[in-house]
């Protein structure tokens, strides 16, 4: 049974808070641009001292209506400088803050708000608003509603603004604001965030201050050039996801800038204005990056430059790793290339990008490599909403591409016999809530049991290799962790998604979507109709030719056991709209399964192994 500990060499004081950071940088440092927030087309600063006063004026608003130290209070929202902002206020008036993702129907907003016992909620839009009241019957303990994207004069029937809501705490004292907010220590509930899962009715973690708390401070520990007051990110992930949400309250406590970014699709150009010091993302968009840079430069007959560049940073990047001669070797072309390919890579992303931060689902040593080779060092972590995010991190002192890293200081990893990971720390939650069921089956001795299964090196290194519940079991007996395929066909810029099937069945098999991007150059190349659709190319011979050669890729990194031996390309991309996605992309294999079990027995009575 391996394990590793990091000591810490901090400590979280019993009376600290959330709320203390933004109240002690407006007294000591109240024009420090605290945040930039967007207002139409253009950025505007919010320092220091304008945030701590708007958040009170909210927070008074809260008290005036009633919210109990405690309560809780539903937000649900697309990433925005209000989502903080609620937030705060929330912490301010000593409640707690039930995050909804903005994509929830009206049944996963019922059993949110019921659940948790919710006294109010803020909704952002139009839709939100609707769905929620396709329910509001059934929740009679929510008695008040404000809307963020509404002003006084347009917030709906039976809603307030959030102009509304600060003018009607102006009856609320400085010192009964102070009082609210100090009733609060590390003990105190500050969220219970119901995961999105991929599979049953949603759990509600509960995470405490010092849960926050702590695991911001030992993420930061050793990432100075990331966190610091002269540093800057763009938040665009949900911040209704704990990834999001320890970054940002990282940011405030180390007084990082921070913008918001609710559409990925204007994320470029968003990067390009705002020039973020560093990145903080899921391996789906470093993977997009990288394969829309490689899609065009083929489409514009570079495609040969590309590729060499790329073999040329992904290998300067294992030189780094302790061969000399490697690297020397390569230090020529890597400059060249710098100049050719990886500055205008660099410049996608802002150009001021130092590094990034990657969570949320295993990155691979693929990427890892091609982005620290460009110049992008990506310090992958690991950790899930029960270990407020991080728990294991890459720094830039302690870094080993393909892993997730040693643990944070304060944290213990095991590997359990089975090869599950064991977690325990500060960083794990308080239980799940009203499901002490739950709480007990995955807390054991004070030892989270994560449900993945890792491997811990000798310097203790994390690595990922699957999750107990996702690991198939041929009818040969054969045990298959489909990450390790999925990670490599994903690779060619002409998929979207990947889902590796096999369980109990007589060999492996995949189903692939089509990156909707990507395809209308792919068709121009291979002079097919532009208005033909994946659903009308889905058999044809170019089209598995291509696809075939990401899954022969792929097979070079497994037996010939676990490799896979038939595919079906599906006529839809899978996306969070569609159900197939969680919040945070990563795909709901069981839903996958379900709704596409036909194609599934499609390759299976097409094909005998």
């Amino acid at each position: 049974m391996a394990e590793y500990s990091v000591p810490a060499e901090f400590r979280v004081p019993d009376d600290a808070n959330l709320t203390d950071a933004i109240f002690s940088n407006a007294a000591e440092f109240p024009d420090n641009v605290a945040f930039d927030r967007k207002v139409g087309d253009n950025w505007q600063p919010v320092t220091s001292k304008t945030f701590a006063e708007e958040v009170k004026a909210l927070a008074a608003g809260l008290i005036a209506a009633g919210v109990q130290p405690g309560e809780r209070v539903g937000l649900m929202s697309a990433t925005r400088f209000e989502w903080t902002l609620v937030d705060y206020a929330i912490w301010t008036a000593g409640a707690v803050t039930v995050p909804i993702y903005e994509t929830s129907s009206s049944e996963q907003i019922e059993w949110i708000l019921s659940d948790s016992g919710a006294v109010a909620a803020f909704l952002e839009t139009d839709a939100h608003q609707a769905a929620y009241d396709e329910v509001s019957k059934n929740l009679p303990n929510v008695k008040n509603i404000w809307r963020i994207d509404a002003d006084s004069s347009s917030a709906p029937a039976g809603a307030g603004s959030l102009d509304e809501l600060a003018q009607a705490g102006k009856s609320v004292s400085e010192d009964d604001i102070t009082q609210r907010r100090h009733t609060l220590t590390t003990e105190s509930l500050a969220t219970i965030i119901y995961t999105s899962g991929t599979t049953g009715r949603p759990k509600g973690c509960e995470l405490t201050h010092g849960n926050f708390l702590f695991d911001a401070m030992s993420t930061a520990y050793g990432l100075d050039e990331l966190f610091g007051p002269d540093k800057s990110t763009l938040l665009f992930l949900p911040l209704a996801h704990v990834f999001a949400r320890i970054i940002q309250v990282s940011c405030v406590i180390n007084r990082v800038r921070m913008g918001h970014s609710a559409d990925i699709k204007n994320l470029m150009a968003d990067f390009a204005v705002f020039k973020p010091t560093f990145i903080l993302s899921v391996p789906r968009v470093f993977e997009k990056v990288y394969n829309t840079a490689k899609q065009k430069a083929h489409a514009d007959g570079k495609g040969a430059i590309f590729d060499l560049a790329e073999r040329v940073a992904i290998g300067y990047s294992e030189a780094l790793d302790g061969n000399v001669a490697q690297r020397l070797a390569l230090e020529i072309p890597h400059r060249a290339f710098d100049a050719l390919v990886y500055s205008k890579l660099r410049a996608a992303l802002g150009g001021k990008a130092e590094a990034a931060v990657s969570g949320g689902a295993p990155l691979g040593s693929r990427l890892g490599h091609f982005f620290r080779g460009i110049g992008l060092p990506i310090y992958e972590g690991y950790g899930l909403t029960e270990t407020t995010a991080g728990a294991t991190v890459n720094r830039p002192d302690a870094i080993r591409v393909g892993t997730v890293g040693r643990p944070i200081p304060g944290a213990t990893v095991r590997i359990a016999e089975d090869g599950e990971i064991l977690l325990k720390g500060d960083m794990v939650f308080r239980g799940y809530y009203n499901n002490d069921k739950a709480t007990k089956e995955t807390i054991d001795s004070g030892w989270f049991h994560t449900g993945d299964i890792g491997e811990l090196d000798k310097d203790g290194y994390l690595r990922i290799t699957g999750r107990k519940k996702e690991l198939i079991v041929t009818a040969g007996g054969k045990n298959v962790a489909p990450a390790v395929l999925e990670d490599r066909i994903r690779a060619n810029p002409l998929i979207s998604q990947v889902l590796v099937i096999g369980d109990q069945k007589p060999f492996i098999a995949a189903l692939v979507t089509i990156d909707e991007e990507a395809f209308p150059d792919w068709k121009k190349s291979k002079n097919k109709p532009s208005d033909a659709t994946v659903a009308d190319l889905r058999e044809d011979e170019d089209l598995r030719s291509a696809v075939q050669g990401a899954i022969d890729d792929a097979n070079k990194a497994v037996s010939k056991a676990e490799a896979i031996k038939s595919f079906r390309i599906l006529a839809e991309d899978w996306t969070v709209d569609s159900g197939h996605l969680t919040p945070s992309l990563k795909v709901k294999r069981n839903v996958v399964v379900k709704d596409f079990q036909s194609d599934i027995d499609a390759i299976y009575s097409a094909k005998k192994g």
